[in-house]
């Protein structure tokens, strides 16, 4: 069984290490690689190939939305599923409107974001 190869940006360890966990206990994902801020995810999102990028909003150096849209205008059909501390549904549309394939809030329970990941990965929306 190919598994889902994701990459995990967010500035956060505790935050990464947590998604990790998540992801770890799913057979048919693996965390390829991490990112701690915004040149990070920019830099291996175009040089690698994965299946999936969790992308958080605030990041340090380049912000999320700047690195959504860089990835987006040379990696087209990369699934980028957004993780925010904002639930107001501005922040979702915004990052909809740039290309992000999903959004999610960093309230959600585990299987919601396996669920996300799932959708984003064949190419559909999660919001």
């Amino acid at each position: 069984m190919r598994k889902t190869k994701i990459l995990i940006a967010d500035d956060h360890t505790i935050i990464r290490e947590g998604l990790k966990q998540i992801i770890s206990e799913t057979p048919d994902m693996t965390v390829a690689d991490e990112a701690i801020d915004g040149h990070e995810v920019l830099n291996k999102a175009l040089k690698h190939d994965y299946d999936v990028v969790i992308l958080d909003i605030t990041m340090p150096g380049i912000n999320g939305l700047d690195v959504l849209k860089q990835i987006k205008a040379q990696k087209p059909k990369l699934p980028i599923l957004v993780l925010s501390v904002h639930p107001e549904e501005q922040y979702a549309v915004r990052t909809l409107k740039a290309g992000a394939s999903g959004y999610l809030t960093k309230e959600s329970a585990p299987d919601e974001l396996i669920a996300a990941i799932r959708k984003v990965s064949v190419g559909k929306k999660y919001v």
